[in-house]
């Protein structure tokens, strides 16, 4: 068609073309006319022709537009198919080499943020080079292939939403030189191979993964290859080697726990209370865990490899203690605390193994930074013990209470399977943190990052429904009103922040002449600590259900008791564990009716009765502040008086208080 309406499309000029064709044959009125025989044939052989490409385009048009998916989500997958045929690269011998590394890099120093834009969705964008084999001048393979795991890595990346294909909005870049084993590198030709990435620049915004550093003799703690200012996600690192803020502490992933499954055991009890399963100990080590285990009997289990398997994946799988054979890491479930001891390397993975298994960790590996330390609260999963208290190591597992006990067999647990489970839980992970740091608003909370699924915003129910059972492990928010004594504060925030069941710091601050002290003048706690500042200097602002306040239980302390140790609240929290529905605190007093004055007294005196618990450091329900809040505002006009009334309200609901005799030593007293 012409003139306006357009050419016919190649299918419909096809079909009106056979139409044509078709009407062309002559009729008359005894049928049609006879066509001789080579016209005839010349017929078929169009009709055959045009039948063809007609089909062909059908085909092509199906092809192009059905539904269809093509795995375009990274460049280096596709090239993974045929790794044998990706391109070359040679490294001469005088290509360059990156500068060894800046220990002064931080976030702020050596990481181009402006690299990351603008995101609505506050996610770091990676970009993953593609594969390259690089070969010396003779044209031999200067590097070992991509290793399972790494693969196994770049893959969880790359399908992750962290993950671009477009290098000009990446914010992070991953190369795909796969360093993880140090064993496996050749140092010199890895760092030229580093510094010929088009994007390197000194190694800004790069991140390196590294999980078995260092070589004989003097096994380095961090990646030996010269790498300037990349990142490095690091298996092992110490205290003298780790860039706080800057690099990543990761596990040393653990194969065999991966590929042994082990069901997740109930927490309580076990038939040993400690555990040692690791077999390249030093001799010295070895020596002293056998006079531990001499002098506690049975309840000791001391491994070692067995002299009947020379090696392989059997020898891996099984433990040795004289003549018994155990399976390993099946074992791990057999014990309450399992030893995880320094080796060559500050990084193990025993570590995982025991995770896997529930048993609670016991880390002895002085200066080792613990994986994901910058955001994992290790003191609800692990014991860290000085190397030289190694003598002293079963006594202080034996005075932690059994029910903080299984607490902590679950959090291992829960460690192992969102963050040490496999290389995609590892690789997220390091990602997330760096996000975090980037997009510090939108940063996963505290919460978040370490409380199990099973607890996870139950804090969050209605309150006014009392729990027959207090949660599992959720810990307590202290609450810590002040006005103006800020030295005294920040030492009782200090001491407090070392109890480990405390979840959240919460000051109220009731001076509005004041404002409060600077951020960078508090003190560096492991746990969030959160400023309210009120609209009225009222004694009772200390009880207001805040938002803030996630846990069940509420710790009530003022700023000025500073006699309590981290220890002392421990224990009153295990004791309110136990009690959810009272009021557990330390300073009780007593009244009582005089019968010479005819009038009540207030005793403050400590005798072996009490009626009642100060608020000035006790632990109780949250359910409490909205009773007080919502039903009772009558008792804010009565000044200092409220605290009396409060607590009385407070063991007249519940029908009972508990008092510990922490300032003085002497035993609880129950009315």
């Amino acid at each position: 068609m012409v003139g306006g309406q357009g050419a016919l499309s190649p299918i419909a000029a096809l079909l009106y073309g056979v139409s044509i064709m078709c009407s062309s044959v002559k009729y008359n009125t005894r049928g049609p006319v006879l066509i001789p025989r080579m016209k005839s044939k010349h017929r078929v052989y169009y009709i055959a022709l045009f039948s063809v490409v007609l089909l062909g385009l059908i085909a092509t048009g199906m092809f192009q537009f059905w539904p269809h998916t093509i795995e375009s989500n990274s460049d280096w997958i596709a090239e993974k198919r045929s790794v044998h045929d990706v391109p070359s690269l040679k490294l001469l011998p005088d290509s360059p080499i990156p500068e060894r590394w800046d220990l002064s890099c931080r976030m702020h120093t050596c990481f181009n943020v402006y690299y990351c834009g603008f995101n609505p969705k506050n996610k770091v964008k990676v970009y993953i080079y593609p594969l390259r084999k690089y070969v010396d001048e003779y044209g031999e393979s200067v590097g070992s292939m991509i290793s399972r795991e790494y693969h196994q890595l770049l893959s969880a990346v790359a399908q992750s939403d962290f993950y671009t294909e477009d290098v000009s909005r990446a914010c992070l870049f991953l190369p795909s030189i796969d360093v993880l084993n140090q064993n496996n590198l050749q140092i010199k030709e890895t760092a030229q191979a580093l510094a010929q990435l088009p994007r390197w620049d000194r190694g800004t915004n790069h991140l390196l993964f590294n999980m078995i550093p260092g070589g004989p003799p003097d096994y380095n703690t961090a990646l030996d290859v010269p790498r300037d200012r990349a990142m490095l996600a690091g298996g092992g690192f110490s205290t003298w080697t780790y860039r706080q803020g800057y690099d990543v502490s990761i596990p040393v992933y653990s194969s065999l726990s991966a590929e042994v499954s082990l069901p997740e055991k109930i927490p309580g009890p076990r038939t040993y209370f400690l555990l040692s399963s690791q077999t390249a100990l030093h001799p010295e080590f070895r020596s002293e865990l056998e006079m531990i285990r001499a002098a506690n009997g049975e309840s000791v289990l001391i491994l070692e490899k067995c002299g009947n398997y020379s090696g392989g994946v059997l020898a891996q799988r099984k433990r040795c203690y004289k003549n018994a054979v155990f399976d390993y890491p099946q074992i791990l479930q057999e014990a309450t605390f399992c030893l995880v001891l320094r080796g060559a390397r500050l990084g193990q993975a025993a570590l995982s193994d025991v995770l896997q298994a529930g048993c609670v960790p016991v880390i002895m590996a002085d200066s080792y930074i613990l994986p994901f330390s910058e955001v994992l609260d290790w003191k609800r999963a692990s014991v860290v013990i000085p190397e030289q208290k190694i003598f002293e190591v079963y006594s202080i597992l034996q005075s932690i209470p059994q029910r903080q006990i299984e607490e902590m067999q679950r959090q291992a647990r829960w460690f192992w399977e969102g963050y040490f489970s496999s290389m995609k839980a590892i690789a997220l992970a390091t990602l997330q943190i760096i996000n975090d740091r980037i997009y510090p608003y939108a940063a996963r909370s505290y919460e978040e990052w370490n409380d199990p699924p099973v607890v996870k915003w139950t804090s969050v129910t209605n309150p006014l429904f009392l729990p027959l059972i207090p949660p599992q492990s959720q810990g307590f928010t202290a609450v810590v009103l002040t006005y103006d004594r800020v030295e005294s504060l920040f030492r009782v925030i200090t001491e407090v922040s070392k109890v480990p069941s405390l979840s959240k710091l919460l000051v109220v601050w009731n001076n509005q002449n004041k404002n409060p002290p600077e951020v960078s003048l508090w003190p560096k706690i492991r746990v969030p600590l959160k400023v309210v500042k009120t609209a009225e200097n009222k004694l009772s602002n200390r009880f207001f259900p805040y938002d803030e306040i996630e846990t069940e239980a509420v710790l009530a302390i003022d700023d000025d008791i500073i006699m309590l140790t981290s220890d002392e609240l421990q224990f009153g929290y295990e004791v309110w564990r136990e009690f959810p529905d009272r009021l557990v605190g330390y300073p009780g007093r007593l009244h009582l009716w005089d019968h010479e004055m005819s009038k009540w007294k207030y005793e403050s005196e400590w005798t072996n009765e009490v009626s009642m618990v100060l608020t000035g450091a006790a632990f109780y329900h949250k359910y409490f502040n909205y009773l007080y809040t919502y039903n009772a505002r009558r008792h804010q006009e009565l000044g200092g008086c409220a605290y009396e009334l409060r607590r009385y309200r407070h063991e007249l609901l519940s029908g009972q208080r508990y008092r510990e005799g922490a300032y003085q030593g002497d035993s609880s007293e129950e009315v």
